[in-house]
């Protein structure tokens, strides 16, 4: 708030205002006066140079990292927190969560669900998949469309402290064309209004501009858009192109010159490439791009966000959908395997995401395993979070490797991690900015 305004709500004058900001700004923080605390484990990885030190040394000061490795400076009344045989590594960064949304195992029942659900109540289940989240090992989330809003709503609540989660960067609701992915299902609207451009749909350049506004007004970090159609809509086809080049140039341009990145959902190859075209940051799955698409993307710098362990999931659980949507989760899965393996071929940027709600929230880990599984090394995989996803998000100055002045986010897991990649499965330990969320807290 502007000096001048807080002296008009106040009745407080000028000069007291001033001498209370300049307290409150010389005032030494609490994190600050709080003793160091110091973490040791067998081993490090701090995400930039892409190798294992051992042993490994951390020391965290308030929510910073003031030092790492043996040649550390360890203040003498420092809290020393000893993991014995782990690894430390940078907190997790997940490119691609639906916090704000539930896992229901039975998709019938969780439609129904949902249905019935007020947004004041969906809110304490997305503090709960938040909290879940973290303990995983996650600190730094993109939260990439929810309804209502409620991922606004949960991101300032963590900010606020008044919830347990990751850092969070949202999008509001996911922007896209009627009928599409992005749009509600199908109900009859003598019952249930359509949706319109606040929350999300559009077909016009001129009204996706206006969508994208919109979820900016009302708190957005990021936009989403549906490029192509999904899998877990019954009304859509996976792979065709949901948005015409001129709605994506709309979108896009508007997003990046009020400086948020924009993230395209898009299993179908002529979709992602006009999205590319258009000059997208990020392509969600890509299930069934092409060669061709692919380095485009690594001649651009577009990232992918392959969703791995998603495509896992539904495969094995495409019986239990209805049967348009098993059939759209086998032939995306199948294709998405190929398209994996050519990517690293080529080199495409790659960011870690999961598209977590698809899943039971808290698995997130999973992805550096099924990542490995096709093929990456397990260096490399654990790099889409630290170097990948942190870039893409644009929160690499602060996060994403362990280094002097980074914020204190860090995992420590069982073992040797680059021997056993799914011990990220399995945290030890998780701290959030400089507070251990789980494990010791000697």
């Amino acid at each position: 708030m502007k000096l001048r305004a807080m002296v008009a709500l106040t009745g407080l004058s000028v000069g007291l205002l001033s001498a209370i900001a300049s307290q409150a700004q010389q005032a030494p923080s609490p994190q600050a006066a709080s003793p160091a605390k110091v973490l040791k484990a067998a081993h490090l990885f701090d995400g930039r140079s892409g190798r294992l030190e051992s042993p490994g040394l951390l020391v965290v000061q308030g929510n910073r990292i003031i030092g790492v490795g043996s040649a550390a400076s360890v203040p003498a009344d420092a809290q020393v927190i000893d993991l014995g045989d782990a690894t430390l590594l940078p907190g997790f960064i997940d490119a691609h969560t639906h916090i704000a949304s539930d896992h229901d195992d039975n998709w019938a029942q969780g439609f129904y669900d949902n249905m019935l659900r007020f947004p004041v109540e969906q809110s304490f289940h997305a503090a709960r998949n938040a909290k879940a989240t973290l303990q995983a090992g996650v600190t730094t989330a993109r939260e990439v469309g929810a309804p209502d809003n409620v991922d606004v709503a949960l991101r300032n609540a963590i900010n606020g402290g008044l919830a347990e989660g990751p850092r969070l960067l949202v999008a509001g609701h996911a922007i896209g064309s009627t009928g599409g992915h992005c749009d509600s299902s199908p109900f009859p609207p003598e019952r249930v209004k359509p949706a319109g451009t606040l929350e999300g749909v559009c077909n016009s350049p001129d009204e996706c501009k206006l969508a994208v506004r919109e979820q900016m007004k009302f708190g957005a970090d990021v936009i989403k858009i549906c490029a192509s159609g999904g899998v877990l809509s019954e009304a859509d086809p996976v792979d065709v192109p949901q948005l015409t080049p001129a709605e994506l140039s709309a979108i896009i341009t508007e997003a990046h010159t009020w400086g948020r990145k924009v993230a395209a959902h898009s299993h179908g190859d002529l979709a992602a490439r006009q999205a590319v075209e258009a000059g997208v940051d990020s392509i969600e799955h890509g299930s069934f791009l092409t060669t061709q698409t692919l380095q485009l993307m690594k001649k651009k710098g577009t990232y992918l966000v392959p969703t791995r362990m998603t495509q896992v999931w539904v495969v094995d659980k495409a019986n239990t959908y209805p049967p348009k949507i098993g059939d759209k989760a086998r032939a995306a899965g199948a294709a998405h395997t190929k398209m994996f393996k050519e990517a690293l071929r080529i080199g495409v940027p790659i960011a870690l995401g999961t598209d977590a709600a698809v899943y039971p929230h808290g698995l997130n880990a999973q992805e550096f395993g099924d990542m490995v599984d096709l093929g990456m090394s397990p260096a490399a995989a654990l790099m889409t979070s630290s170097q990948g996803s942190a870039k893409l998000l644009g929160v690499d100055g602060e996060t994403g490797t362990l280094e002097a002045g980074k914020f204190a986010d860090i995992v420590a897991v069982p073992g040797n991690v680059l021997e056993n990649i799914r011990a990220t499965e399995k945290p030890v330990l998780v701290m959030k900015q400089g507070t251990v969320v789980r494990g010791a807290k000697q």
